[in-house]
């Protein structure tokens, strides 16, 4: 993450931002992971936002009004490929298992409370209008088995702050799915402030030209995009918050 750090604040151009892969990733403890990490993949800058919407800089805008405009509804799938390898139950308690089990970064060392995942797609659902929302929370490990996520709240509203009022007020848990590892163009729907009855899936289909594929998640009343890598499936208790931060962002701040 230094080196990652490095091209926002070193003086780089934005044109000559790089995404890193890192295929031999070791944590500090010496513990070996089977899972590449990428980092700045998304959005480093114009140029690799452009390739993750398959087309040029300059139709991005144009694109996402005619996405947003004319969106084409998800498909369901029985078969998802992000259900092939389902863990559930102790086997999410074990040393080193569950979640930590995903080689999540440390962003900022020395700064940072925990491990954060930050390119994360947080499916709720709307108790009430039964629609879901899909956003982008970072989201701190905490054991093997829990995550702190950060529901932004403001005045522009995020989805998943606003089901979280409404269940805490009915004294009941919210389901959530995290889902890591979508097409880019699904990614990038999920920080859009979009209409609250707007399917974030449907949009991202028409920005892809073609259905998203969705799948009913294992063990979460939610549907998740059937292709992602990682879907992360657990219950928000309403009844209880935790601290959360500091986190350093890449862009300097803590």
């Amino acid at each position: 993450h230094p080196l990652v750090r490095w091209q926002f604040l070193g003086g780089i151009a934005e044109d000559k931002r790089r995404a890193f892969l890192f295929t031999n990733v070791i944590d500090s403890l010496g513990r070996h992971y089977d899972i590449p990490v990428a980092v700045g993949a998304l959005a480093a800058s114009p140029r690799i936002y452009a390739m993750g919407m398959g087309r040029p800089v300059e139709e991005i805008g144009a694109a996402w009004m005619h996405a947003i405009a004319n969106p084409i509804a998800p498909v369901t799938t029985a078969s998802p490929a992000c259900q092939e390898v389902i863990i559930t139950g102790e086997d999410l308690r074990r040393p080193g298992g569950g979640v930590a089990a995903l080689p999540v970064p440390v962003s900022t060392p020395g700064f940072d409370s925990a491990p954060y995942l930050t390119a994360t797609l947080c499916i709720t659902r709307d108790p009430d209008r039964g629609i879901q929302n899909m956003g982008m929370y970072r989201a701190a490990l905490k054991a093997t088995d829990r995550l702190a996520v950060r529901m932004v709240a403001g005045t522009a509203g995020a989805g998943g702050y606003f089901h979280w009022l409404k269940y805490r007020e009915r004294k009941q848990p919210m389901h959530c799915a995290i889902v890591i590892g979508c097409a880019p163009v699904v990614v990038f729907t999920g920080p859009q402030k979009l209409a609250a009855d707007m399917d974030e899936l449907a949009v991202a289909g028409a920005l892809a030209g073609a259905p998203v594929r969705k799948a009913k998640a294992v063990t979460v009343d939610l549907e998740v995009p059937a292709d992602a890598e990682i879907v992360i499936e657990g219950i928000i208790d309403t009844e209880v918050l935790e601290p959360e931060a500091p986190f350093g962002e890449s862009n300097g701040y803590v």
